[in-house]
């Protein structure tokens, strides 16, 4: 009795293995069903499986704690950038605009420097960068957690809250070629 119980078991067990191996590769077959990032955005290198984001808290403008899952079934592009760190003050604007020109795509632009969501804000308007929200991580939770070694650092999220890509160091985030390349892979997500 026990090899025939065991049997039917293992079958189950396999085809349990096979449905969540399809389903977490489909996602990540998404992201790469849409091609590889455009020369403006060639640092973002698309990861071979999906990872697990971590759970660690950041801020908002109005002091409110907030995780990356919260923002589940939509794409998220995480930005960890500092005022003083030159490269990613210049891609401020182009975060901004992507976000205005794909609305699909939420641009979490995260100040991981020592300013309170009151600087942050009006860092981000000097820098013509205003349409951003305001998210500060003032003790560098993220920084840790995705163990970025430099600024800027982007993270691709998908609507499962996975990391599915990474760009270390700025990009031409609205360049027509990445745009174009952020609605294609927002238009695969919904077939």
């Amino acid at each position: 009795m026990g090899d025939r119980l065991r049997n039917p078991l293992l079958l189950a067990a396999a085809i349990l293995a096979a449905i969540g191996a399809a389903v977490l590769y489909g996602m990540l077959a998404r992201v790469h069903a849409v091609g590889a990032p455009p020369p403006a955005i060639s640092r973002l290198k698309l990861a071979e499986k999906p990872l697990a984001v971590p759970g660690v808290a950041f801020t908002d403008a109005k002091g409110g704690r907030h995780i990356l899952s919260q923002f589940k079934g939509r794409y998220v592009l995480l930005n960890l950038w500092a005022t003083w760190c030159t490269p990613c003050v210049e891609e401020l604007p182009a975060l901004a605009q992507l976000q205005s020109e794909v609305p699909e795509i939420t641009v979490v632009a995260v100040n991981v420097g020592r300013a309170t969501p009151a600087e942050t804000a009006a860092f981000l308007k000097v820098h013509k960068a205003a349409r951003l929200a305001v998210y500060d991580d003032t003790d560098v939770a993220l920084v840790r957690a995705f163990k970025a070694y430099g600024l800027p650092l982007s993270v691709l999220i998908d609507p499962e809250s996975r990391e599915i890509g990474r760009a270390e160091g700025p990009g031409d985030w609205n360049a027509p070629e990445a745009v174009t390349w952020f609605r294609a892979l927002v238009a695969h997500k919904q077939e």
